[in-house]
């Protein structure tokens, strides 16, 4: 009896601490994202729409989709642009053709960092949510399922 006794209390301390250790967007992604992505993708950026119908003029000042709040960034992963910050922040393990994404380099000066905040943005989508798919087939890439949108965990 005691020894199942135990087993309860070790499984709940288990459980507790994995809860608390849960990658959320306030306490982990906001602060990396603010630190390596704001410069470009800040309150100062066109919101998504506009962004693609002048995508080339704000390349060029160094501006991409805006992205400073937990609602702008959630639309690069779940819908919208669903798939997008997967794409565009993976190191190329992922891919098909091993290329990492374009916004990969940017995510750390040395590739170790790199490889950190991107293990922390996989953590917080969800290791099975990273996906690079769309919301709709593109090529030989088919739209992503509703079971892999299940999931996406994005913690608030």
């Amino acid at each position: 009896m005691l020894r199942v006794i135990l087993a309860l209390f070790l499984v709940a301390g288990v459980a507790v601490a994995s809860w608390a250790d849960d990658i959320t967007y306030r306490k982990h992604i906001r602060p990396l994202w603010e630190q390596k992505c704001a410069a470009c993708h800040g309150a100062g950026s066109p919101y998504l729409g506009e962004f693609l119908e002048n995508e080339k003029n704000f390349t060029q000042q160094m501006k991409g989709p805006r992205m400073d709040t937990y609602a702008d960034l959630i639309f690069f992963i779940g819908w919208p642009d669903t798939g997008a910050i997967m794409r565009r922040l993976d190191d190329g393990k992922s891919a098909a053709g091993g290329k990492p994404g374009n916004m990969y380099q940017y995510f750390g000066a040395t590739e170790e960092e790199r490889e950190k905040n991107l293990n922390l943005f996989k953590e917080w989508v969800g290791q099975d949510a990273w996906k690079f798919n769309r919301w709709e087939a593109r090529g030989k890439v088919p739209a992503i399922t509703k079971e892999d949108m299940d999931k996406i965990k994005v913690n608030y």
